[in-house]
């Protein structure tokens, strides 16, 4: 229900768009500068590439995390600590009304878990075995339900759909800006020049780079609405401590793979325009609005 809501969502601002354009007269202009493109099939044409993409990924998440980070998927626990943790991310599922989740560990020193998955019921949640060995099992715990608080509240999907709206424009006014300066600039009467698709892979990097700094600040938008739900699912205090914990050691490496590091639990605190890129907030942010919903 929550992909076909977001899908209806998403095409009905790309029907807008079109209407905008028509309404506009972006179509007459362009051609009375002798851009002779159809706005209306180029905006399907790039929502199909956008969508597809991101949903591609979506569906392969999974597969993808358990073969970038070596995740050991716990079917039948080999030990207490495995036993615990299953245990502890069923309870955790339960309450905030989920399918169980696949549990799993990976292999890292650093302090890190990770939520993923295209189904809030079909989900895969997992920890590194530094973070086992180092926390204490209230901080475990209130980190394994930030991340079922991130399968909880659909994140993976919503960022997708973001995702995939914004990978459409980007395409789609790369191409507008890169065949417009082709007929208008270098006055190139037929076909596509040189000068297209140049300036279409310039403009497709700058516009990628702001619609990345969109997709990191819903991230961290996300990153409060899960501490909010490992705090419910467990208790202030103890997320708190978990971040706190985190803060202690945020000057380890982080060695999630790209993909996966807007589900991770912590980032290095970035400054000036790295902040804008950063997929978490600062720590002490974090632990700052804990301790005020408290």
């Amino acid at each position: 229900m929550r992909i076909l809501l977001f899908l209806g969502t998403n095409l009905a601002v790309m029907i807008l768009a079109g209407v905008i354009f028509n309404l506009l007269g972006l179509q007459g202009i362009l051609a009375a500068n002798g851009v002779d493109l159809n706005l209306t099939g180029l905006l399907v044409y790039c929502g199909l590439f956008g969508f597809g993409g991101a949903f591609v990924s979506l569906f392969l998440s999974k597969w993808m995390a358990k073969r970038s980070t070596g995740t050991h998927i716990i079917e039948q626990p080999r030990n207490r600590e495995e036993q615990w943790l299953l245990d502890t991310v069923g309870e955790l599922a339960q309450e905030a009304g989920i399918g169980m989740p696949e549990v799993g560990i990976f292999p890292s020193q650093a302090s890190n878990a990770f939520a993923t998955g295209w189904n809030r019921n079909a989900a895969l949640v997992a920890v590194s075995s530094g973070l086992l060995q180092r926390f204490r099992p209230e901080e475990v715990r209130a980190v394994m339900a930030h991340e079922i608080g991130h399968v909880a509240n659909g994140d993976m999907v919503t960022l997708t759909l973001i995702q995939g709206v914004l990978n459409t424009f980007v395409l789609f006014l790369a191409r507008v800006i890169g065949h417009t300066v082709d007929r208008v600039v270098f006055k190139n009467e037929r076909g596509f020049g040189i000068g297209a698709f140049a300036v279409t892979m310039v403009a497709q990097v700058v516009l990628g780079l702001l619609a990345s700094m969109i997709v990191a600040w819903f991230s961290r938008w996300r990153e409060y609405r899960a501490d909010h739900a490992g705090a419910t699912l467990t208790q202030p205090a103890h997320m708190v401590a978990a971040l706190q914990r985190l803060q202690m050691e945020q000057n380890q490496p982080q060695d999630l793979p790209d993909e996966l590091t807007a589900f991770g639990i912590s980032e290095k605190l970035k400054q000036g325009i790295g902040a804008l890129m950063a997929t978490h907030p600062p720590l002490d942010e974090r632990i700052r609005a804990l301790q005020a919903a408290a």
